[in-house]
């Protein structure tokens, strides 16, 4: 159960860091109330927007890593 869930993590932080650098305008609604102090911008998605791609790489090779 714990690599299902490892895998569900994996694909959430993938598809958020695409739909991100893809369609930044869709997400803004998004950011304004995640970050709600300050106002959200295009530069700030596509950051979190990587940074959550970056995230699903080191999640997926730390299951890889622990399956062999």
């Amino acid at each position: 159960m714990s690599v299902l869930g490892m895998c569900l993590v994996v694909q959430l932080c993938l598809a958020f860091g695409v739909a991100g650098l893809l369609w930044p305008e869709r997400l803004m609604p998004v950011f304004e109330v995640l970050m709600f102090p300050w106002s959200a911008s295009h530069r700030g998605i596509r950051a979190n927007s990587i940074a959550a791609i970056g995230l699903s790489v080191l999640l997926f090779a730390r299951l890889f890593a622990g399956g062999l």
